[in-house]
């Protein structure tokens, strides 16, 4: 059992180090979008984007697929930007089958290429061990209760935000959009 408790608090950890700050960046992006009372899907989202890392590291660690890190470190902060423009067109008011024809597809296939910037942590901590199963589960779990506790806390500073200033959610969306989407690019500016 303290395998399992090593590989948790390693992907815990490695969620919430603020080094790795364009995959929380992504997130607050992400969520940015939706209302506290939409709490659900958000959960849900980041369990898509939970999702899709998971598969990439899994993928990378049995060496089936092995990932160009320039291509990856390049296509995260693309990710962020297209994920900042998209909630500029964001319509609340559409159809709920439209949100979710693009929002979790979208949070899965992200989490594919996020899962790439991980993939080479993952395989350090992995070494020649043939038995992935449970190290990645423990690493995603403790991944996926770091992204869920920022979530937390992102909506918590919106709760609060809101009730002492009544910021609203448009102008809360928008300003964490414009600065996702500023700091993506000088990401990619810098990458290139």
């Amino acid at each position: 059992m303290s395998q399992f408790f090593t590989y948790f608090a390693l992907g815990y950890d490695h969620i919430s180090d603020i080094r790795g700050f364009d995959h929380l960046l992504f997130i607050i992006t992400l969520c940015s979008v939706y209302p506290i009372s939409e709490w659900k899907k958000v959960g849900i989202l980041i369990t898509a984007f939970t999702i899709g890392h998971s598969a990439t590291l899994a993928l990378s660690a049995l060496h089936v697929i092995l990932p160009n890190m320039y291509w990856v470190e390049l296509l995260i902060p693309f990710t962020i930007f297209f994920t900042s423009m998209s909630n500029l067109y964001h319509r609340p008011s559409a159809k709920k089958w439209q949100q979710v024809s693009y929002h979790y597809p979208m949070a899965l296939l992200f989490g594919l290429i996020h899962g790439m910037g991980f993939s080479n942590f993952f395989n350090a901590l992995m070494g020649d061990s043939s038995s992935i199963l449970w190290p990645l589960f423990a690493f995603n779990l403790g991944l996926e209760i770091g992204q869920l506790l920022i979530v937390v806390l992102f909506f918590a500073f919106y709760y609060v935000l809101h009730r002492w200033t009544k910021f609203e959610q448009k102008s809360w969306t928008l300003f964490f959009s414009g600065a996702g989407a500023g700091v993506s690019l000088i990401l990619i500016l810098e990458r290139i």
